[in-house]
């Protein structure tokens, strides 16, 4: 089974700007792609999970997000960094009135995108990592029995003061991902020596 780098968005692999609905407000925030690569490099499936209420509330549509994702997906390959997959949730409970407005599985906090990306991908879960700006990101791989990093890009100071209100802790906080993917690596390694030390 593979092990899997799933990666929030907004605040997380580009500048916040909140809704993010013009392919020209499209930013990465610096280290992105390094870190991407390095996660690459090591045989990590990158997958990006992304909540897009932006298409239920009428900011953007799915066609548009779809050219949104190729620029990202083009300005990382430009720098070797390569995304495996993209899952997006265009739904919102009250949001809206449409086709899009209902209560869905794959909303965060809910962890159908992880789901469905294990189910896809041949992801092992409990071996996995989660990396977001929001604590409702971490409480996806909580869900799921990931790993989970809180980075400090986007909302992410804003949600490390909510920390203590919640009934998990994020296993690491990192200041950004390039941090964050030091930090996965550095865990993993010592996960696999401990793997070995038992065999």
């Amino acid at each position: 089974m593979n092990q899997a780098v799933f990666l929030d968005r907004d605040g997380t692999i580009n500048i916040e700007v909140n809704y993010l609905n013009n392919v020209d407000q499209l930013k990465l925030i610096d280290g992105t792609a390094k870190a991407i690569q390095m996660l690459n490099n090591k045989g990590f499936k990158v997958i990006v999970f992304t909540n897009q209420a932006a298409i239920a509330r009428g900011y953007l549509t799915e066609d548009y997000l779809s050219v949104i994702h190729k620029e990202m997906k083009r300005i990382l390959e430009s720098q070797n960094a390569y995304i495996d997959a993209i899952y997006y949730c265009p739904h919102h409970p009250t949001a809206g009135d449409g086709v899009y407005t209902r209560t869905c599985d794959c909303r965060k906090p809910n962890p159908g995108m992880l789901l469905q990306a294990a189910q896809e991908l041949d992801i092992d879960l409990s071996a996995s990592y989660t990396v977001g700006d929001k604590m409702s990101d971490l409480a996806v791989g909580n869900a799921v029995h990931c790993k989970n990093i809180l980075v400090r890009t986007g909302y992410g100071k804003e949600a490390e003061k909510e920390i203590p209100n919640y009934n998990f802790q994020p296993d690491y906080v990192a200041d950004h991902l390039l941090a964050a993917a030091k930090w996965i690596l550095e865990h993993n390694q010592g996960r696999h020596q401990n793997d070995s030390a038992k065999s």
